[in-house]
């Protein structure tokens, strides 16, 4: 199994799935992106613990078990790892070597035939679908902050504008009464 050092997946910790999600984890065909091109080699992490590793069509028996604090053990027929949690989603399963700063690195074949299939490209598609989105979507309500605040002032400038015109409006009404007042007393002295 090969593993690969990275920076991306640290910085992605907030967007991960718990590895404790054994339904997005087992059932699923998870391809190993070491020497894909080359070899095509399957994980599939079965719900009574058996591990099913295909390589080109050949199985190959182990076992796996989630051991709590975000760790994972798999038993191949010669060789045992320790992983720890790195990345998990629908798409990729990235698991940190425990004690390294290296991740053996899967993708989810049934939700993507062999499109994703090295370590830039899940690098590329992870700060596409994270990182990107998500500023993106804070651009997003920037902008929708700024108009609301823009309505805002629109608002407030007219009210301004209205609360003017009534005292303008009342200004006026009470010079009419002063006048017709004063009007009405000259015609009555005059009479």
């Amino acid at each position: 199994m090969k593993t690969y050092v990275s920076d991306v997946f640290p910085k992605l910790q907030r967007f991960s799935e718990k590895l404790d999600n054994l339904t997005l984890l087992t059932e699923q065909h998870w391809v190993s992106i070491d020497n894909i091109h080359n070899t095509k080699q399957v994980y599939n992490f079965r719900d009574n613990n058996d591990l099913l590793i295909s390589t080109d069509g050949k199985i190959e028996k182990g076992k796996w078990e989630y051991l709590g604090n975000k760790s994972l053990m798999i038993e191949k027929p010669n060789e045992s790892y320790l992983f720890k949690h790195g990345f998990f989603d629908e798409n990729i399963l990235a698991l940190k070597i425990d004690s390294k700063n290296e991740y053996a690195v899967f993708v989810n074949e049934n939700k993507y035939n062999g499109d994703i299939n090295s370590l830039e490209k899940v690098s590329d598609f992870l700060e596409n679908k994270y990182i990107e989105s998500s500023l993106k979507a804070n651009n997003f309500h920037s902008n929708e902050t700024l108009s609301h605040i823009s309505q805002s002032k629109v608002e407030k400038v007219r009210i301004e504008k209205i609360k003017k015109l009534e005292r303008e409006s009342n200004k006026y009404f009470i010079i009419l009464i002063v006048i017709i007042a004063i009007t009405g007393l000259l015609i009555y002295l005059d009479s």
